[in-house]
Protein backbone atom coordinates (compact mmCIF):
# COMPACT_ATOMS: atom_id res chain seq x y z
CA UNK A 1 0.00 0.00 0.00
CA UNK A 2 1.30 3.69 -0.81
CA UNK A 3 0.24 6.75 0.06
CA UNK A 4 0.64 9.67 -2.84
CA UNK A 5 0.72 13.75 -1.42
CA UNK A 6 0.86 16.82 -3.80
CA UNK A 7 3.19 19.19 -2.54
CA UNK A 8 4.00 23.10 -4.09
CA UNK A 9 7.18 23.50 -4.67
CA UNK A 10 8.08 26.82 -6.79
CA UNK A 11 4.46 27.09 -7.78
CA UNK A 12 4.51 23.54 -9.43
CA UNK A 13 2.66 20.79 -7.95
CA UNK A 14 4.68 17.79 -7.19
CA UNK A 15 3.68 14.38 -6.33
CA UNK A 16 5.39 12.49 -3.49
CA UNK A 17 4.88 8.87 -2.83
CA UNK A 18 5.72 6.77 0.15
CA UNK A 19 5.51 3.05 0.54
CA UNK A 20 7.14 0.40 1.89
CA UNK A 21 9.57 0.21 -1.40
CA UNK A 22 10.99 3.38 -0.27
CA UNK A 23 13.78 2.50 2.23
CA UNK A 24 15.20 -0.18 -0.16
CA UNK A 25 15.13 2.05 -3.32
CA UNK A 26 16.86 4.81 -0.94
CA UNK A 27 19.58 2.40 0.19
CA UNK A 28 20.28 1.09 -3.05
CA UNK A 29 20.22 4.75 -4.53
CA UNK A 30 22.34 6.56 -1.59
CA UNK A 31 23.69 3.42 0.75
CA UNK A 32 21.69 4.97 3.36
CA UNK A 33 19.24 4.49 6.28
CA UNK A 34 16.45 7.17 5.06
CA UNK A 35 14.55 6.53 8.34
CA UNK A 36 18.33 7.80 10.40
CA UNK A 37 18.09 10.63 7.94
CA UNK A 38 14.73 11.74 8.31
CA UNK A 39 14.86 11.21 12.03
CA UNK A 40 18.23 13.31 11.77
CA UNK A 41 16.44 15.86 9.62
CA UNK A 42 13.36 16.27 12.01
CA UNK A 43 16.07 16.50 15.13
CA UNK A 44 18.11 19.35 12.94
CA UNK A 45 14.93 21.62 11.76
CA UNK A 46 13.87 22.47 15.57
CA UNK A 47 10.33 23.90 15.39
CA UNK A 48 10.76 24.49 11.49
CA UNK A 49 12.87 27.79 12.78
CA UNK A 50 15.51 28.74 10.37
CA UNK A 51 17.44 30.38 13.22
CA UNK A 52 17.36 27.62 15.41
CA UNK A 53 17.53 24.93 13.05
CA UNK A 54 21.01 22.68 12.90
CA UNK A 55 20.76 22.01 9.26
CA UNK A 56 24.15 22.10 7.66
CA UNK A 57 25.04 20.56 3.83
CA UNK A 58 24.81 17.51 4.37
CA UNK A 59 21.82 17.32 6.01
CA UNK A 60 20.32 19.91 2.90
CA UNK A 61 21.59 17.01 0.36
CA UNK A 62 19.89 14.59 2.73
CA UNK A 63 16.60 15.71 2.56
CA UNK A 64 17.08 17.01 -1.64
CA UNK A 65 17.82 13.28 -2.03
CA UNK A 66 14.56 11.92 0.00
CA UNK A 67 12.51 14.50 -1.85
CA UNK A 68 13.69 13.24 -4.89
CA UNK A 69 13.51 9.20 -3.78
CA UNK A 70 9.55 10.28 -3.19
CA UNK A 71 8.82 12.07 -6.25
CA UNK A 72 10.43 9.77 -8.25
CA UNK A 73 8.76 6.19 -6.67
CA UNK A 74 5.31 8.58 -7.69
CA UNK A 75 6.32 10.20 -11.42
CA UNK A 76 9.21 7.76 -13.65
CA UNK A 77 9.41 10.51 -15.65
CA UNK A 78 11.59 12.45 -13.56
CA UNK A 79 14.75 12.53 -14.55
CA UNK A 80 17.44 9.67 -13.24
CA UNK A 81 19.57 12.26 -10.60
CA UNK A 82 18.75 14.28 -8.09
CA UNK A 83 20.39 16.49 -9.86
CA UNK A 84 18.77 16.97 -12.83
CA UNK A 85 15.51 17.06 -10.83
CA UNK A 86 16.48 19.72 -8.76
CA UNK A 87 17.21 21.70 -11.85
CA UNK A 88 13.41 22.04 -12.84
CA UNK A 89 13.36 24.24 -9.58
CA UNK A 90 13.98 27.82 -8.19
CA UNK A 91 15.21 27.44 -4.93
CA UNK A 92 12.40 26.69 -2.24
CA UNK A 93 12.78 25.82 1.58
CA UNK A 94 13.10 23.31 3.31
CA UNK A 95 10.98 24.14 6.23
CA UNK A 96 8.24 24.29 3.84
CA UNK A 97 8.73 20.73 2.22
CA UNK A 98 9.99 18.84 5.20
CA UNK A 99 7.82 18.62 7.18
CA UNK A 100 5.27 17.77 4.79
CA UNK A 101 7.28 14.76 3.51
CA UNK A 102 7.97 13.45 7.00
CA UNK A 103 3.96 13.73 7.73
CA UNK A 104 3.96 11.71 4.22
CA UNK A 105 6.08 9.35 6.13
CA UNK A 106 4.63 8.96 9.02
CA UNK A 107 0.97 8.77 7.80
CA UNK A 108 2.34 5.46 5.40
CA UNK A 109 3.96 3.76 8.39
CA UNK A 110 1.07 4.39 10.13
CA UNK A 111 -1.13 2.34 7.46
CA UNK A 112 1.90 -0.30 6.90
CA UNK A 113 1.47 -1.15 10.93
CA UNK A 114 -2.42 -1.44 11.22
CA UNK A 115 -2.31 -3.30 7.77
CA UNK A 116 0.21 -6.15 9.70
CA UNK A 117 -1.88 -5.72 12.76
CA UNK A 118 -5.35 -6.55 11.10
CA UNK A 119 -3.06 -9.64 9.14
CA UNK A 120 -1.79 -10.69 11.99
CA UNK A 121 -5.86 -10.69 13.80
CA UNK A 122 -6.70 -12.51 10.78
CA UNK A 123 -4.13 -15.65 11.32
CA UNK A 124 -5.10 -15.76 14.71
CA UNK A 125 -8.76 -16.95 14.29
Amino acid sequence: MSIIRHINIDEKEVAFKASAAIPRIYRLKFQRDIYKDLRSLENNVKDNNEEESGLDMFSLEMFENIAYIMAKHADSSIPDTPEEWLDRFNTFSIYQVLPQLIELWGLNVQTDVEAKKKFAQQIVK
